[in-house]
């Protein structure tokens, strides 16, 4: 168990823009790989925040194997993905993880490759559909970024008539950067990342419209290009294709008042990456970006952290936050964390809380830093707790005391 939070109340927890933001020290203590300077104020090492509000983060589940992905359904019970290509029920009013759910289309699970992020279909209750993304194997040894759907059986115990219905193309024989995280808009259509498959030969595929990789797509419940997106009959540019220059995008999530998209992606060497994220627009990977490569050297020559054309992140880390699964807050148990972004922290292992104002970054904090554990996913449920899953197969619970 970890306990986190000040001793005594905020005087106004009901509005976080009432914390002074002025008066703590930026979270991050250590130095950057690189001396790039950021393209505005506040885009890097904002100052930080603490949260007056008393709560813990306990964990409530163990013995999880690899969980990847977590989804609420109807009835309040958690399903979870595991990398291995099983998904597990959390039933948490009777504090118990289920069996091994069979039924998911068996996925390459080397490197970075398993069962991925999953969501629900938005009339589950009826239907009992389920989307999820998985590394789909080729029979010549490739592989790509793959969506799927199912249904959960009455009896919550297996998946049935999984069938793909879109294959995130060209397939590669390499076991990184898939992307994954998969979520439906109010529209009722799927937004859904790719990674760009790390190498440097397929590198410059997240700068090719005619590629489905390094991008966040847009596609209907059957797999289809939804009508209207940016790319639509434009020569050979996929149409399924919302935005593009990513490197791997492992977190999305709506705002819960202005409904725009954000994700969260990773950098190479530090320049991992928030983005607001906009129909059309180049996120400019691999031409700028903050992070320098893993063993040393420069991205790019020259190194380039901004050209006309190209998005900046509304905010990078430098060195490391390792960004995977996030989720706003619209919570009222904690009521200063109101619409902040929580994004669960691998190789940083904490969960970082951003204090977003007029969508920008106005303050940082970091949660259960003490666990030292690698967090993958976190959503919010209904009963207003935040849950996190970690590579080590724990589940947590964050909320008051």
């Amino acid at each position: 168990m970890a306990c986190n939070g000040a001793n005594s109340a905020a005087n106004n927890p009901q509005d976080s823009t009432t914390q002074d933001t002025t008066k703590l020290p930026p979270v991050e203590k250590n130095k950057a790989n690189t001396d790039y300077k950021p393209a505005f104020e506040g885009q890097t090492r904002i100052a930080g925040v603490k949260t007056n509000t008393p709560f813990e983060g306990k964990v409530i589940a163990e013995g999880l194997k690899q969980p990847w992905g977590i989804v609420e359904l109807p009835n309040g019970k958690l399903l979870i993905t595991e990398k291995n290509g099983t998904l597990r029920l959390m039933d948490l009013a009777a504090g118990k993880l289920g069996e091994p759910i069979n039924g998911a289309l068996k996925p390459a699970t080397d490197g970075q490759g398993g069962l991925l992020g999953i969501t629900i279909d938005p009339d589950f209750a009826s239907n009992r559909t389920v989307y999820y993304t998985f590394s789909e194997p080729t029979a010549d040894g490739k592989n790509h970024t793959a969506v799927a759907k199912a249904t959960l059986s009455a009896d919550e115990k297996s998946l049935e008539g999984s069938t793909v219905i879109y294959q995130a193309l060209p397939s590669y024989a390499g076991n990184l950067h898939f992307g994954g995280r998969i979520l439906f808009d109010k529209a009722g259509n799927l937004f859904v990342s790719t990674g760009e498959r790390s190498d440097l030969e397929t590198r410059p595929q997240a700068q090719q419209l005619n590629s489905a990789l390094g991008k966040i797509l847009r596609i209907t419940k059957d797999g289809k290009p939804v009508a209207g997106n940016p790319f639509e009959g434009k020569g050979d540019a996929k149409p399924e294709i919302y935005s593009y220059g990513h490197r791997n995008v492992q977190g999305l999530a709506f705002h819960p008042e202005t409904g725009d998209l954000w994700d969260s992606e990773f950098g190479p060497r530090g320049g991992d990456e928030i983005n607001l994220i906009k129909a059309g627009t180049n996120y400019g990977w691999p031409t700028i970006t903050y992070g320098i490569e893993y063993k040393g050297g420069p991205v790019g020559n020259p190194p380039l952290q901004q050209k006309e054309g190209l998005e900046q992140p509304v905010y990078y880390w430098d060195p490391v936050l390792s960004p995977s699964g996030m989720t706003f807050y619209t919570g009222s148990n904690v009521p200063e964390w109101k619409n902040n972004l929580f994004i669960a922290g691998l190789s940083s292992t904490h969960i970082a809380r951003l204090v977003i104002e007029n969508n920008k970054v106005v303050g940082e904090e970091r949660l259960l830093l003490s666990e030292g554990q690698r967090f993958r996913d976190i959503i919010q449920s209904k009963d207003g707790a935040l849950y996190a899953v970690t590579d080590a197969g724990k589940l947590y619970k964050i909320d008051k005391k």
